[in-house]
């Protein structure tokens, strides 16, 4: 099956980084976490990809000259400097027709079993699956009774509020609901799937991270310096 991955935004919160190269390039153990999503994709078979490049894509372009895998096919597609989400995934219309396919961001790792995902979708009969996944809490959690405090947990995982991870099965059909560049893919296109039953939302309750701060981008260096990468499979 077809991957496309979204790697042209801006990276404002990342402009430590991202004033010199663009976000999907930002490495984690020395890798650019656009590999690290196409490794993990690639560990369970799918191997075709489409990039949608924008901000920096010559600096994405130039990597991938001397990046050498004879079993990925890599196609990088100029998407415009300023164009939404929505509209890079547009503008990748023709390369998609009649398929169903992957989708994710170019920022954020996961342990999603994406076989799970795919039959979880294929099954739903919608246009659109999104995963949903509940994000690791940013401080501690204080538990009290009254003024006392008789609990505390450093780094809990929240137990309400399911968001967006960022992998999704689409169906080609989906693109119709996009305008053109000037279209988010988070607002009018998923809000007209929502709104015509059309989405459905594959609950992962293992792992994610997203880098999309200098905090988030440490946070995974460690992880990856530990050995705990959860996003590589074995």
């Amino acid at each position: 099956m077809k991957v496309v991955i979204l790697a042209g935004g801006l990276g404002t919160r990342l402009a430590e980084y991202t004033h010199r190269i663009p976000k999907p390039m930002v490495e984690i153990g020395g890798i650019p976490i656009l590999v690290h999503i196409m490794e993990f994709y690639s560990s369970f078979g799918h191997n075709d990809f489409y990039i949608a490049l924008g901000y920096k894509g010559d600096m994405i372009k130039d990597y991938f000259k001397s990046y050498k895998r004879s079993d990925w096919h890599i196609n990088l597609i100029d998407t415009g400097q300023n164009t939404l989400t929505g509209g890079r995934l547009k503008r990748l219309e023709e390369f998609l027709a009649q398929e169903t396919f992957f989708l994710t961001y170019g920022d954020g790792l996961s342990n999603v079993n994406l076989d799970s995902l795919l039959r979880f979708h294929n099954n739903s009969k919608k246009l659109i699956t999104m995963s949903a996944v509940r994000p690791p809490a940013r401080f501690g959690e204080l538990e009290f009774n009254g003024d006392e405090v008789i609990g505390f947990d450093e780094k809990p995982q929240m137990q309400r509020g399911w968001i967006n991870g960022g992998f999704f099965v689409v169906e080609s059909g989906f693109i119709k609901y996009i305008d053109g560049d000037n279209t988010m893919l988070e607002r009018e296109p998923l809000s007209t799937a929502l709104n015509n039953s059309q989405m459905g939302a594959y609950k992962h309750n293992g792992l994610w991270q997203c880098m999309d701060t200098k905090r988030e981008h440490e946070k995974l260096i460690s992880i990856w310096e530990s050995g705990s990468a959860f996003w590589k499979m074995k």
